[in-house]
C-alpha cells in the first residue's frame, strides 16, 4: 500500500478533507492516488472516477488543460502553472515533489486555488474610481510599510505574530528572498513590550568581516588607527532595551557566532578593547532565506547558536503560495507608487490578471520594484498588459505550454529530463561526489545513473 513517511495514504483522507485547500497526490508516473473533498467541489468532478487514473489521460479528458505535477516530474521541482477547468474557470496550482532515500521522486502534492473567484473578488482595482474602491484587505502595519494577509497562510502567521510579541524570546524568521521577513520582524518589535525602545536592523552579509565585530560591539578609545577618540558603541548596545534584527543570520563570520552566542546567552557584551564587559537588554530576531540546519550538518554554522536563535521559528511563505493575498498587495503598492511619483494610475484587468499568472521568484519585492517600473514608465494613468516587462509576459507563456511531448511516454520524457539535468550538472562539478551533492542523491545513485546513460565526470 502506498504512504508517505510511513502512514497510509487512505489514512491521509480524513485529515485531508478537513482542509478547505483542494489537495491532490500523485505517484512518480502521474498516476493520481488521493484527491480531497474540497477538490470535488472546486473541481465538479466525482473523485472515486479520477483515483488510479493518469494525469496525462484527466488531461485529454478535459479535467482541466495542463497538470502541474506533469512538470514537478519533468523538472523535479516545485512548480507553479495557471490552468483551466471544464467549467473554463482558472485556478493557480502548485506542485511539490517529495523524495525517497535515493533521491527519486516518490510522491507529487499539488494544492489549487481558485484564480477566477481571487480576480472577481478584487475585480475593483480596475474601476476608474481608483481610491475609493470598496474591496478591503486585512493590513497589518508597521512604521516602515504594512503586512498583508488576506491568505489563511498569513493569517496563521500573524497570529504567531500576536502571541509572540509579549513573548521576550528569541525567533528565528524563515523565508525566500523578498517575502518581507524583515516586515515580520517590525511587526514583533512595534506590537510587543519594547515598542518604544530601539528596533536596530543589521544585514550580517552586508558589513565587510573585518569590521563587523567592531560594527556589532562596539570599540573602545585608541584600540586601532582611525578609531573615534571617545570609542564607539556598537549595535547591541545601540538597541539598548529593545530589539537586534540579525539580518542574514547564515552570513555571520564562524569566528564570531560564539561571541554572539555568548551575548545571547550572558547578556553582556565586550568593547574590541575591553577589560570588562557591558550589560545589555535587548531582544534578538534573526532571519535567513538559507537552510541553516544544513549549514549546521555542513560545518558552515555553529548547532549550539542555531538552537540558540531557533527558540522560536517562523516561516513566512512565498507569495506563489498565498495568490489571495496577490491583488490586495497590488492595489496597496500601487499606492505607494503612486504617492513616490506623485501619479494617479490606475491598473487595467488585463494587467491584474497576467500578474496574477506569475510566479513571482522574487516575492513581494519583484512585485514592488514592477509596479513602480510600470507607474514610471507607462504614459497615460491606466496600466495595461503591455506595459508589463517582457520576461514577465515571456515566463507566463511558458507555464501554458509545458515541456512534456505528447509523442513521448512519461517514462522517456523523464529519462531524457534527467539526462539533461546530470549533463549540466557534469559541467561544474567533476568528481561523483561534488554530483551527488548537487543532484541531492546517493554517490552510489550517480555512478549509476552516469553508467546508465554513458556519462562520465570530465
Amino acid at each position: 500500500m502506498d504512504s508517505i513517511k510511513g502512514i497510509k495514504i487512505e489514512d491521509l483522507l480524513p485529515i485531508l478533507d478537513s482542509i478547505s485547500t483542494p489537495i491532490f497526490i500523485d505517484d512518480a508516473n502521474g498516476n493520481t492516488l488521493l484527491a480531497n473533498k474540497a477538490s470535488e467541489i472546486l473541481y465538479d468532478f466525482d473523485r472515486d472516477e479520477i483515483i488510479g487514473e493518469n494525469v496525462c489521460l484527466l488531461e485529454k479528458e478535459g479535467i482541466f488543460s495542463s497538470s502541474v505535477a506533469k512538470l514537478v516530474i519533468e523538472n523535479r521541482k516545485k512548480s507553479t502553472i495557471v490552468h483551466n477547468s471544464k467549467s473554463g474557470k482558472q485556478f493557480l496550482s502548485t506542485g511539490t515533489p517529495l523524495f525517497d532515500k535515493d533521491g527519486n521522486i516518490s510522491k507529487v502534492i499539488t494544492t489549487t486555488h481558485d484564480l477566477t473567484a481571487i480576480l472577481d473578488l478584487y475585480q475593483d482595482l480596475s474601476d476608474s474610481s481608483y481610491g475609493k474602491s470598496s474591496g478591503k484587505s486585512t493590513k497589518y502595519k508597521t512604521r516602515k510599510g504594512s503586512l498583508i494577509a488576506n491568505s489563511a497562510a498569513m493569517k496563521r502567521l500573524i497570529q504567531m505574530i500576536d502571541k509572540l510579541a509579549n513573548i521576550d524570546m528569541t525567533v528565528l524568521i524563515t523565508g525566500e528572498s523578498g517575502v518581507g521577513k524583515g516586515m515580520v520582524a517590525r511587526l514583533i518589535h512595534e506590537h510587543g513590550i519594547r515598542k518604544n525602545a530601539p528596533f536596530i536592523k543589521v544585514n550580517c552579509g552586508a558589513i565587510p568581516n573585518n569590521v563587523i565585530e567592531a560594527e556589532l560591539f562596539g570599540y573602545e578609545a585608541g584600540v586601532f588607527s582611525g578609531a573615534r577618540r571617545d570609542g564607539k558603541k556598537g549595535f547591541f548596545e545601540s538597541a539598548e532595551g529593545g530589539t537586534i534584527f540579525l539580518d542574514e543570520i547564515s552570513e555571520m563570520p564562524l569566528n564570531l557566532q560564539v561571541k554572539l552566542l555568548q551575548v545571547i546567552q550572558e547578556k553582556e557584551i565586550r568593547r574590541i578593547g575591553a577589560t570588562k564587559t557591558r550589560p545589555v537588554d535587548v531582544r534578538v530576531i534573526s532571519a535567513t532565506d538559507k537552510d541553516l540546519y544544513d549549514l549546521v550538518s555542513r560545518g558552515f554554522f555553529r548547532d549550539d547558536l542555531y538552537y540558540r536563535l531557533n527558540v522560536v521559528p517562523l516561516n513566512v511563505p512565498p507569495l506563489r503560495e498565498r495568490p489571495e493575498d496577490l491583488v490586495p498587495l497590488m492595489r496597496d503598492l500601487l499606492k505607494i507608487a503612486n504617492r513616490k511619483a506623485n501619479a494617479k494610475k490606475i491598473m487595467d484587468s488585463s494587467a491584474i490578471y497576467s500578474l496574477m499568472k506569475y510566479t513571482w521568484p522574487g516575492n513581494v519585492r519583484e512585485l514592488q520594484n514592477i509596479i513602480e517600473r510600470m507607474v514610471i514608465t507607462t504614459n497615460g494613468n491606466v496600466i495595461l498588459k503591455d506595459n508589463i516587462p517582457s520576461y514577465i509576459l515571456d515566463a507566463i507563456n511558458e507555464t501554458k505550454n509545458p515541456m512534456l511531448s505528447s509523442e513521448k511516454n512519461l517514462k522517456e520524457v523523464l529519462e531524457s529530463t534527467e539526462k539533461q539535468y546530470i549533463l549540466q550538472a557534469l559541467r561544474k562539478n567533476k568528481t561523483t561526489r561534488e554530483l551527488s551533492k548537487v543532484l541531492g542523491i546517493s554517490q552510489a545513485s550517480v555512478v549509476r545513473k552516469l553508467n546508465k546513460y554513458n556519462l562520465q565526470p570530465k
